[in-house]
């Protein structure tokens, strides 16, 4: 498959087309222009252009530092032999240097870009022997200010989302860790309490076959032996199961308050308060998707309150999870939190919908297993 050329990465959304439209006013004062020196300018727009878009690819690599220095280099030129509006080219260079991770080149950038915007200013002072005006000041002044702080900003917004970026890796780690920890743990029990059993049954079925020919009664004495074997064994299964750690609903209802209060986030629960008739792997399930769609609330929603209900009837179990935040983008896909919602509710049975009504509206419905219990089966 051929791969789709793309004008700017991805992962940075709508944002590099706005700074698209401020494109058009170099091309507006050079429309005023006439000649060679027109041809040129229009040219250094297309190469101002070409250095935005690579700015956006290069990040992080060594080219980036060049094409940096290749657009400072333009607004150079326009603002000191066009026209001193150029100067406002300058928030182009300004977002980007923030791009720096290392102190030095964060510094070195700044300070190329002080250069590029206050030479020009010397400059056209020094041309036309005259300082500019209270007005001129007033106009120039405070936008480069703001261009000077601006890349402070970037820097820290930037710095900010890596951390959260390697905050996010650093605890799927530890949750893969964890996981491999349990199945250590799961099969050290197994061969532990069962191993023996299991091979003691072998050995026992072996001596059956042996037996049915030559001494059926001995033979009903080992296949009774066998038995009370196997129902040791089954309960060996079931005090290793009942050790394994579940998360009840209640217990986690507990923790998604605590975790919505931390967030300024208003809470309200509403339906069942007895969760004891629904089954611990069911409990388990439905708090780990209630867990992850209160951490959608907090990271995504910029909502104000939060409802949880959780209703039960002889059919299905119910919750709804609904906040007044800003609602689903519909061009957004699933992330990785709710597919892994969806394969947890599979499981069971279970699925699971998301709307939008005065915020996102998230609904989980689990159906209800009848089990029929016949006299003499083994539980």
């Amino acid at each position: 498959m051929k791969k789709s050329i793309r004008l700017f990465p991805s992962q940075f959304g709508f944002f590099p087309y706005i700074f698209l439209i401020y494109i058009l006013f170099p091309v507006y004062y050079l429309s005023k222009e006439t000649g060679m020196k027109q041809l040129i300018g229009y040219g250094m727009v297309l190469l101002f252009f070409i250095t935005y878009r690579q700015l956006y690819f290069a990040a992080g690599k060594k080219s980036f530092t060049y094409w940096l220095a290749l657009q400072l280099s333009i607004i150079f030129i326009f603002s000191v032999f066009y026209n001193l509006n150029y100067i406002f080219l300058g928030f182009f260079p300004a977002n980007f240097i923030g791009y720096y991770r290392e102190k030095p080149k964060f510094y070195q950038g700044l300070a190329a870009l002080g250069l590029v915007l206050l030479t020009p200013f010397i400059y056209h002072t020094i041309k036309t022997k005259t300082l500019l005006s209270s007005e001129e000041l007033l106009y120039f002044v405070p936008f480069l200010i703001v261009m000077l702080i601006s890349p402070f900003g970037v820097r820290s917004m930037n710095r900010r989302m890596e951390l959260e970026r390697k905050l996010d890796q650093a605890n799927q780690h530890i949750a893969e860790l964890v996981k491999r920890e349990e199945r250590v743990r799961i099969a050290r029990d197994l061969h532990d309490k069962l191993g023996h059993t299991l091979s003691l049954l072998t050995l026992k079925s072996q001596l059956v076959q042996r037996l049915v020919a030559i001494d059926s009664e001995r033979a009903q004495l080992e296949a009774r032996e066998m038995e009370v074997t196997s129902r040791a064994a089954l309960k060996q299964v079931r005090e290793l199961v009942s050790d394994m750690r579940t998360i009840t609903i209640a217990e986690e209802l507990i923790q998604v308050q605590q975790l919505l209060r931390a967030a300024e986030i208003t809470y309200q629960y509403g339906g069942e308060a007895d969760f004891s008739k629904i089954p611990p792997l069911t409990q388990n399930i439905v708090s780990m998707c209630i867990r992850e769609a209160a951490t959608n609330v907090v990271k995504h929603s910029k909502a104000t309150h939060c409802t949880i209900s959780l209703l039960q009837s002889p059919e299905k179990i119910k919750i709804v999870v609904h906040d007044d935040g800003m609602g689903l983008d519909k061009n957004k896909p699933f992330g990785n939190g709710l597919r892994g919602m969806e394969e947890r509710l599979r499981l069971i049975d279970g699925d699971l919908k998301l709307s939008t009504r005065n915020g996102t509206v998230l609904e989980m419905a689990i159906p209800i297993i009848k089990k029929e219990w016949r006299k003499g089966s083994i539980t």
